[in-house]
């Protein structure tokens, strides 16, 4: 069939992906380069955040997780397994189970002492995908046209805009502005700023969710580190707040004391889009053509995306009668 991807960030692509793969003719629809999307500046490390319903999360979570591991496997430009520590400051109470993200991420330890900075009681280590999205997104956006995908470049401001490209399916991928095509309300911003250092040599990946001031997540990368971050449910502003800037070294060199006085190289703000829960579905009779929705993912883009995109394929197989 004849299937038309609105939307050219990580959702997108992912989707056309796996749609070249089963033998659909795919059209790629954005008005953005690659490197204006929000998918471009993320610090992309699988880890579960701001996204509903929590069994599909789980779900999907997972799936994403053995792809994107066996492309660090298999040496996939910017996919890199990196080992992780989440902190706590509470000490571990046995009656509270382990977090749900735990069962897709293969073998958890608790941190030994030594492991941890100042101020904490108990850490989880880990190993999880981390994507380098400025080698990645690039090397995604080649695989889909050398197998065959055309690209549109166009701003739509409805889905009824591509129907001039005669599609058997449209996929709505569109981040941000995926609510905006078929006015669902529900979609909102969650504003994200990070900043992003020199690497001092850090190799391991520190998160803290609950930290006093804010989330803290330090993620070390081939020639700097991400540092985060904020989830600004609602703010359409992205404008770098200097004062938030100098709150997230703050908090991040508490979680990972080696960052200090690494050198600031820039800060960068992203509007993830936000929705009551991800939305994943197949409507046949809104548009002359039907309409599989792939947007909403909040926080959790790159940790959900090919579970996503891989439910996407199966409705359009639906469509087809496969």
């Amino acid at each position: 069939m004849r299937v038309v991807v609105v939307g050219a960030g990580v959702s997108g692509l992912s989707c056309a992906r796996l749609l070249l793969q089963d033998g659909h003719d795919v059209a790629i629809v954005s008005g953005d380069p690659l490197d204006r999307t929000t998918s471009y500046l993320a610090a992309a490390v699988w880890f579960p955040t701001a996204a509903g319903p929590a069994d599909a999360v789980a779900r999907w979570s997972a799936t994403t997780y053995d792809i994107l591991s066996a492309e660090a496997r298999a040496l996939v430009p910017g996919v890199v397994m990196r080992e992780s520590l989440v902190l706590y400051r509470d000490a571990r109470d046995p009656a509270r189970p382990e977090p749900a993200w735990a069962a897709a991420v293969g073998e958890v330890r608790e941190a030994d002492p030594d492991e941890l900075p100042p101020g904490y009681a108990r850490g989880l280590r880990f190993a999880v995908p981390l994507v380098e999205m400025p080698d990645y997104l690039p090397h995604l956006h080649e695989q889909v046209l050398a197998a065959g995908a055309s690209r549109v470049m166009r701003r739509v401001a409805r889905l009824h805009d591509v129907l001039d490209l005669a599609p058997d399916v449209i996929v709505n991928a569109a981040g941000m502005g995926a609510g905006a095509l078929v006015h669902d309300d529900t979609v909102y911003p969650v504003r994200g700023q990070i900043v992003r250092v020199t690497n001092p040599g850090l190799t391991l990946s520190v998160r803290d969710e609950q930290h006093p001031g804010g989330r803290a997540y330090v993620h070390p990368r081939s020639a700097d580190c991400i540092l985060g971050g904020t989830l600004d449910v609602g703010s359409w502003s992205t404008e770098p707040d200097p004062a938030e800037t100098a709150a997230i070294l703050r908090r991040c060199t508490d979680i990972a004391p080696g960052l200090a006085g690494a050198e600031v190289i820039d800060t960068v703000v992203g509007l993830r889009p936000g929705r009551p829960e991800v939305r994943v579905e197949l409507v046949e009779d809104s548009m002359e053509v039907p309409v599989v929705h792939n947007y909403g993912h909040g926080g959790s883009g790159i940790t959900i995306g090919w579970g996503c995109a891989r439910e996407v394929a199966a409705l359009v197989a639906e469509v087809a009668g496969d």
